[in-house]
């Protein structure tokens, strides 16, 4: 069956989609388009049926370590059912990699995310009480726990944003012996991908008014350029939104407590507390 070696799993916003790019630069690797298919995590995807996702491989050369990077597939308890659907398509499971990051500053994050996308309108602390995923989605062991108990700890690697930023070559040492490829390395032209601070918030007309090729054509010859850089710049974040001491000691709370679930998951990994420093001092 053509289906993938390994798995990019999550956690949203914690540099899947650089490692991602990484992975499908090397030579003798491939990643599907899209890049984050969502097949087992989301109905409508899924329903199209074990072919059509078997189908984003058929470019894979026979030798190729093949992958594909879904973080809806931690997305618990919003789309519960990515587990059982893997574990029923697979023979052999793929290797799985997960990525994780100072939750509080994920949070943050995923906030601007949802904001540019125009989903929360409302100021930070509103929406972590209105909005249960920011905090969900960073509870890393609730997260990792239904896999870790259908496809046991060695079968993840789980490493950090921070670890990625402070020596990438590092990383990819690991993750290539996780996979066994040991060929693979850091390639440092790539650089970092979907970076939330270069996103313009989303409106309802942007598909025709912005996205259309011949609105842009027009708004290029008829708009100067200054124009234009001060119109986008009022669509983008000016400055990181701020959480209150309030909120912020909630979420240390939530997250210290999730972070020794994580330590009981994979007890021999003090070097995931790279992610935890703004909660441990």
């Amino acid at each position: 069956m053509n289906l993938p070696d390994y798995i990019i799993i999550g956690a949203m916003k914690c540099g899947t989609s650089t490692l991602a790019a990484q992975l499908g630069a090397q030579d003798g690797v491939f990643m599907t388009t899209p890049k984050e298919p969502n097949f087992f995590s989301d109905d409508p995807v899924h329903d199209k049926g074990m072919s059509w996702y078997q189908g984003l491989f058929a470019g894979a050369a026979p030798d190729d370590l093949k992958g594909e990077a879904s973080t809806h597939y931690t997305k618990l308890p919003d789309l519960p059912h990515a587990v059982p659907r893997l574990r029923a398509a697979f023979e052999t499971p793929p290797k799985l990699i997960y990525l994780i990051r100072d939750p509080v500053a994920r949070a943050v994050s995923h906030y601007i995310h949802e904001w540019t996308m125009g989903v929360i309108t409302d100021d930070i602390d509103s929406a972590l009480e209105t909005h249960p995923a920011l905090v969900a989605y960073g509870r890393y062991a609730m997260q990792l726990s239904p896999w870790v108990d259908t496809f046991g700890t060695g079968a993840i690697h789980v490493d950090t944003l921070e670890a990625m930023k402070a020596d990438p070559h590092a990383l990819m040492a690991r993750v290539s012996a996780f996979l066994d490829r040991p060929d693979l390395r850091w390639l440092d032209d790539t650089g970092p991908q979907n970076a939330s601070a270069e996103r313009l918030r989303k409106r309802p007309l942007d598909r025709l008014l912005i996205e259309n090729p011949v609105a842009t054509a027009l708004r290029r010859a008829l708009i100067p350029q200054a124009l234009r850089d001060r119109i986008k710049a009022g669509r983008r974040m000016q400055t990181r939104p701020e959480i209150s001491d309030v909120h912020r000691a909630h979420l240390i709370d939530t997250f210290a407590a999730d972070r020794t679930a994580l330590h009981a998951l994979f007890p021999n990994r003090p070097d995931l507390d790279a992610a935890y420093k703004a909660i441990l001092s």
